[in-house]
This record gives structure tokens, C-alpha cells and sequence, in this order.
């Protein structure tokens, strides 16, 4: 890389073209990226040991190698499309850090937790002021609705539709757009957020950002990902949870993943055909593949017990038929 003006050229036109094809803003990372590159005063091709200090350089992402060895794969697309440009870049390989599972079992967070988590949002201060209910309408809607933390913040004021109770999420994750039902607890704490909102900032244009920024420069704008991972991570400190998943704490996405464990648990419970249903719960949270939302069933513990009866249950039946 020549320069290191450069290289923040080429990850923001990457971003262009990804936005472009339907994929997420990955932008923290990759701005995270070059902005080391410029403070190490690196020269010539981008090389495999100065990504790996990139990726032990943020203390507060953990001193785990499984977690050094995520940041180095959120950078390899972006490293081989640079290969186009600069033939020499070199991109890291599972030897780094050594190679991550698959998949990860979440934190699922119980009613409990989740109704903490809400309380504290709304206390969020200077009080009394629109940040709170930003914040728990933002979490209570990802934990009601199963939504990635892209796609609530990407939301804007006409993809909402409060009198049909309905989510437009356009080029989601994979580039498709879906439309999400939402219960009516959720449309009237969605009114209650505009309300507010609408009182304390003016009536908003419709293809303005549903979620706004309450503070400083980011007044009136869209919410960044990066500022409400911050704002969750101190929030969870201060409810001081008991981490139950396979990451270093409990994330953001484990709201999603809590969506999907409990519908899927509330469904057994009243007796529908999980096979039947998988189908539609895998459409509303937009996987690609129906085998995404199986994999609940192997990898979080209450849904193993679950699958465990399922698996006898059938088991019971072919003896019955072989007898």
C-alpha cells in the first residue's frame, strides 16, 4: 500500500460497493483497520503480522484468541478484493490464532434479564430526555421482533407501518428484503418511542432514520453501531449478568438468538409440529437456509433437551411399527 491515505480510500470504496450489492456496513472494522495502519506508519503490502497485532490491539474485545481470530475473518473479503489492486496483500489463515468453531452457543437471556435490561435503558440519562426510550425501544424491538442490530438501526420512518403493525427490512444481510408482523405490544411501545420522539425532536421526514442520535453531532441522526454496542456493553456491566454463552459476555445478537430459542421452546410447548414451523421462523428472521434455524436445536442446551425428546419420541414410533 502506498500511502495510508490509500488505504482508507480503498476500505471506503469497498464499502461503496458492498452497500451496492446488498450487504452490510462493516465499516467499524475496516476503519478500525486502516486506522492502525496509518499509526504504525506501514509501508508496502499489507502483511499477516500486522494484521494480527491489529487484532490483539483491542483490550476491551477480550485477551482471547478466538476472539483476535473473528477480527482477522471480518477482514478477509475486504483483503481479497484488494488483491486486484495491490497483488501482494496477503491474507490470514486459521494458523493465526487457530481455527474458530462454526457456530458458537449464545447467551439467552432470561425474562428477567431482558426486562432489567429495558428498565435500565430507559433510566439512560440526562433525565428527562429522548436517549432512554431510543434505547429501549431499540432492544425491546430486536428482543421482540428477532432482528438483527443492522436491520433495527437501518430502519427508516416509512419502513415502519405502525396501522398494519409491519417491518419493511430492506437489503438485509444477504441482500433480500423481507417483511416482518410485529405483535400489538410491540406497535403500541413503537407509538409510545414516536410520540416521544416526535414531541422532543419535531415531526421527522419519512425516509428519515427511525432510531436517531440524541447528542452532540449525531443529533437528529441515524444511531451508530459502534456507539450502541458501547452502550450495551455498559448496561450489561451494570446489570452484572452471569455470562451463559460461548462468547466472552453477552452480545446484542443474543437478543436475536433469545427470539428464536423461545419461540421455537413456546411452539413445543403447545404441541406444533416444529418441522412444520421451522420454515416460517427461518423467513421471519430472514436466514438464507432453513438449516441456520435447525441449528438452534444442537447448539443451545435448551433446545438439545428438546430435540432429545423429539428424537426418542420417534424413536418409540418405528419400534412400534417394527414390532
Amino acid at each position: 500500500m502506498s500511502t495510508p491515505t490509500s488505504m482508507q480510500a480503498r476500505v471506503e470504496q469497498f464499502l461503496v460497493e458492498r452497500r451496492q450489492l446488498g450487504f452490510s456496513d462493516d465499516g467499524y472494522v475496516l476503519r478500525s483497520f486502516a486506522r492502525h495502519v496509518h499509526a504504525a506508519g506501514h509501508r508496502g503490502a499489507l502483511t499477516v503480522e500486522l494484521m494480527a497485532a491489529w487484532a490483539r490491539s483491542d483490550r476491551r474485545e477480550g485477551n482471547d484468541p478466538r476472539t483476535w481470530a473473528r477480527r482477522l475473518k471480518r477482514l478477509r473479503t475486504f483483503l481479497r478484493w484488494l488483491q486486484q489492486f495491490e497483488p501482494r496483500t496477503e491474507v490470514p489463515d486459521d494458523s493465526i490464532f487457530g481455527r474458530l468453531p462454526q457456530r458458537q452457543a449464545p447467551h439467552i437471556f432470561s425474562e428477567e434479564e431482558i426486562v432489567d435490561l429495558l428498565a435500565r435503558s430507559r433510566r439512560l440519562g440526562p433525565s428527562p430526555a429522548l436517549r432512554g426510550a431510543v434505547y429501549e425501544t431499540l432492544f425491546g424491538l430486536i428482543a421482540a421482533t428477532g432482528l438483527r442490530i443492522g436491520e433495527a438501526l437501518a430502519l427508516c420512518n416509512d419502513d415502519v407501518d405502525l396501522k398494519d403493525g409491519m417491518l419493511t427490512i430492506r437489503r438485509t444481510k444477504f441482500g433480500k428484503s423481507r417483511q416482518v408482523p410485529m405483535h400489538p405490544s410491540t406497535v403500541g411501545c413503537l407509538r409510545r418511542y414516536c410520540l416521544q420522539r416526535d414531541l422532543t425532536e419535531g415531526t421527522p421526514a419519512e425516509d428519515g432514520p427511525f432510531f436517531v442520535g440524541t447528542r452532540g453531532r449525531r443529533r437528529g441522526l441515524p444511531l451508530g453501531v459502534r456507539q450502541v454496542h458501547r452502550v450495551f456493553r455498559d448496561l450489561s456491566q451494570q446489570l452484572g449478568w452471569a455470562n451463559r454463552g460461548a462468547h466472552h459476555a453477552p452480545r446484542i445478537h443474543d437478543l436475536r438468538h433469545t427470539f428464536v430459542v423461545r419461540r421455537i421452546v413456546e411452539w413445543q410447548a403447545h404441541g406444533v409440529d416444529i418441522d412444520q414451523a421451522m420454515l416460517s421462523l427461518s423467513t421471519y428472521v430472514g436466514h438464507t437456509m432453513v438449516t441456520n434455524t435447525y441449528w438452534y436445536l444442537s447448539a443451545v442446551p435448551e433446545l438439545m433437551a428438546l430435540a432429545a425428546v423429539r428424537f426418542e419420541s420417534s424413536t418409540a414410533k418405528w419400534e412400534v411399527q417394527d414390532a
